[in-house]
C-alpha cells in the first residue's frame, strides 16, 4: 500500500486535499495539533494538513488550504441510491461526457466550508497576514485567469484565495490542481510532478 511506503520513507509527507480525496474517509482520522495548525495524521508521517492552518516547519511559516472545484464533471453527479442510476449509468458510460458518482467519485466536500475559510482569515490575522509560503490546491482567481486564458470558470474558493492574494504577504505560492509544472509569476508556482526545494 502506497501509505505504508510513505511511511517507511526517510521523510516526513505532508499534502492539502485536492478534489477527488475520499473525504468520507479523510475526515473520520482523528483532528490533532502539530507545528502549530491541525492536522489529520493519515500515519506517523504521512499528514494531512487542514484548511485555513498556518504552521511553522523549520523556521518558516506555512499558510495550508486545499480543496478546488471538479473539472470533469460535466456528465453531472450520479446519486448511488437514484433508481435510475443504473440506467444512467450505463447511458453516460457509452458517452464522451465525463461524470462522477456522489461518495464514490466525487464529494462535496472538495469546496471548503464558510467555516474553513472564516478560520483561515482568522489564523492569518493571528500572524499579522504574513507567512512564508502558501501551499494550496487550487489558486486565486487572478492566477487562474492567468493559466488558462478564460479556460476555468472560476468559483467562490478562487475568489477567497484571491482575498488571500490580495491581503497576505508571502515569498511563494504553490499549488496543483492544473497538472503542469511552471512558474505563473516570481511568486507562484504551479507543480505537478515536479519536486522541487523550498527553503
Amino acid at each position: 500500500m502506497i501509505l505504508d511506503w510513505l511511511d517507511s520513507r526517510p521523510f516526513t509527507t505532508l499534502f492539502v486535499c485536492g478534489n477527488h480525496e475520499n473525504f468520507d474517509r479523510l475526515y473520520q482520522y482523528p483532528i490533532e495539533n502539530w507545528h502549530g495548525g491541525k492536522v489529520h495524521k493519515i500515519r506517523e508521517s504521512v499528514i494531512h494538513l487542514m484548511r485555513g492552518q498556518v504552521f511553522k516547519i523549520a523556521e518558516k511559516k506555512i499558510f495550508s488550504f486545499g480543496g478546488a472545484s471538479s473539472h470533469d464533471i460535466q456528465g453531472g453527479v450520479l446519486e448511488p441510491d437514484d433508481p435510475e442510476f443504473e440506467k444512467k449509468y450505463d447511458t453516460l458510460s457509452k458517452g464522451y461526457l465525463p461524470f462522477r458518482i456522489n461518495h464514490w467519485s466525487w464529494w462535496k466536500q472538495e469546496l471548503p466550508s464558510k467555516e474553513e475559510m472564516e478560520e483561515g482569515r482568522q489564523n492569518l490575522e493571528k500572524h499579522d497576514n504574513k507567512v512564508d509560503f502558501i501551499v494550496t490546491h487550487s489558486c486565486a482567481s487572478s492566477t487562474q485567469a492567468l493559466l488558462g486564458n478564460g479556460f476555468y470558470s472560476k468559483d467562490y474558493l478562487n475568489d477567497y484565495l484571491e482575498e488571500i492574494r490580495q491581503k497576505c504577504t508571502f515569498k511563494k505560492w504553490f499549488f496543483g490542481h492544473y497538472h503542469d509544472n511552471r512558474n505563473v509569476n516570481a511568486e507562484e508556482i504551479l507543480l505537478w510532478e515536479q519536486i522541487i526545494r523550498i527553503a
